[in-house]
């Protein structure tokens, strides 16, 4: 399975780019479908994420990302706290690091 990484924090259209990036990997054939694809933006989504901590978001990220064997970083991932994590993780876990240019 494929985890999105990237910027969310003071980005109104993070939904939409964690969105595309999603159908880009099923169109460039990283992915078979969808369900091949762990979205953490549409995860969260149904989170009340409002009364959340960072660091217990952040533990349910990484939580999701064990589940995969590849993570893909977003554009902008290196200014984006969270995504330095989770590319810290995969790069400890020897995940498939995929960047998108």
């Amino acid at each position: 399975m494929i985890y999105i990484s990237g910027p969310i924090s003071n980005d109104p259209d993070y939904m939409k780019k964690f969105a595309m990036v999603a159908i880009d990997l099923v169109y460039s054939k990283y992915a078979d479908s969808h369900s091949d694809i762990i979205n953490p933006a549409r995860v969260l989504s149904q989170l009340p994420v409002q009364k959340l901590e960072y660091d217990d978001l952040m533990k349910l990220c990484l939580d999701l990302l064990s589940m995969c064997d590849t993570i893909c970083m977003m554009k902008g991932w290196r200014e984006s706290k969270g995504a330095c994590i989770e590319y810290q993780y995969a790069v400890d876990h020897n995940l498939t690091i995929i960047e998108q240019y």
